[in-house]
């Protein structure tokens, strides 16, 4: 009986040790992918940033009615 008792014990140490170290695992994977994710909207931000300071690209702003109008004083000529 005592035997049977230790061997339980043995496996329920076993598995539970398996258990921690997966979630370990998952854990640190989980940490490293939204690393890679933050990294990844930082570059394509930055991006934008930039392409937003080149020549010939237009602001638009949202008008009363919902649609999307460039915005300057050139614009309100033409309207």
């Amino acid at each position: 009986m005592t035997g049977f008792i230790i061997r339980i014990l043995i496996f329920a140490v076993v598995f539970g040790v398996i258990y921690l170290g997966i979630r370990k695992i998952w854990r640190d994977w989980k940490g490293q992918f939204k690393a890679d994710d933050e990294a990844t909207r930082q570059l394509r931000r930055e991006r934008d940033l930039r392409e937003r300071q080149q020549p010939g690209v237009i602001d638009l702003k949202r008008d009363n009615d919902g649609t999307f109008r460039p915005n300057g004083k050139d614009d309100d000529k033409r309207r």
